[in-house]
């Protein structure tokens, strides 16, 4: 069943999250260089990430749908991972950690969808690959 938030007062709300994609340094040096066959990772990450905050309710059952005021998507490469964090904004009477969420794994899914066919070893299984760490950072109510 659906929450009741009829009687919730509409604030300002907010919502950060985080994940991480382990990959080769192979793959992230392509991803570096511009040189992955699919184009541009975090252009079309950060395109999915926003889409996947917007259709949130489309692929959480339960999950309201609010007005989205703001979506911010960042990147970070390291070593061994990039690094995805996506804040949402909104004015309404419920959270956005879902939909911060849904940004977060869209994001990552497609860094792995783009990338897929420098993972994979010689089985065509992906050893060294592993999204992780998907957490809600912080989460803000009010002014």
């Amino acid at each position: 069943m659906m929450v009741d938030i009829t009687s919730k007062r509409m604030v300002h709300r907010e919502a950060t999250a985080y994940g991480r994609i382990k990959l080769k340094e192979e793959t992230l040096e392509a991803i570096r260089s511009g040189k992955v066959k699919k184009g541009d990772v975090f252009t079309v990450a950060r395109i999915a990430a926003i889409q996947a905050v917007k259709d949130t309710p489309k692929i959480i059952p339960l999950c309201h749908p609010i007005p989205i005021t703001g979506i911010d998507v960042s990147f970070d490469l390291s070593d061994d991972s990039v690094s995805v964090t996506v804040t949402v904004r909104t004015i309404a009477q419920t959270g956005v950690e879902m939909e911060a969420l849904s940004g977060v794994m869209a994001a990552l899914l497609n860094i792995w969808d783009m990338v897929k066919y420098l993972e994979k070893d010689e089985s065509g299984n992906y050893p060294l690959t592993k999204i992780e760490e998907v957490r809600v950072l912080k989460k803000v109510k009010g002014d």
